[in-house]
């Protein structure tokens, strides 16, 4: 998506109206994603917690296995050394618990990138939207100029 360069100047009060509604939609998406991302990267490290407290020590210990997100099962734990990774779209592939923090980190670092990126963004929004608003402003100031000098003349 190329970005285009606009000289708020050169738009009249409607098209400079138009253009912020496009940013503040464009805002609302970003804010969104950024929440998203962040609940993502939270899982990730969620996920690396419970790889480590996978360890010789909770061999054969009870455990709740959920079967939905409110229903469960008792269960124990059997294999230490081995986790079950969910890597996307279904696919699931059985790793060390050593693997899968790597794995997990991993991702951590892929989302972080990404929350960077789109925190950049944003702030170059807010800034566009913010002098967006300025000219808006100055706009009407003049508007509201020229109109009280047409009532005196």
């Amino acid at each position: 998506m190329a970005q285009q360069k606009i000289e708020l100047q050169d738009l009249d009060l409607q098209q400079l109206v138009e253009v912020k509604k496009q940013l503040e939609e464009e805002l609302s998406h970003l804010t969104s994603s950024f929440g998203q991302l962040k609940q993502a990267q939270n899982r990730f490290a969620d996920c690396i917690e419970s790889c480590k407290a996978v360890d010789a020590s909770n061999k054969d210990k009870t455990i709740l296995v959920p079967l939905t997100s409110s229903l469960y099962v008792p269960g124990k734990l059997a294999n230490v050394e081995k986790v079950i990774v969910d890597i996307g779209t279904g696919y699931y592939v059985e790793k060390t618990t050593e693997d899968a923090i790597k794995f997990y980190n991993g991702k951590v670092d892929f989302v972080k990138e990404n929350l960077e990126k789109i925190q950049a963004t944003v702030a170059q929004k807010q800034g566009n939207l913010r002098s967006l608003v300025d000219m808006m402003q100055y706009k009407l100031q003049i508007q509201q100029q020229e109109q009280k000098a047409a009532v005196k003349a």
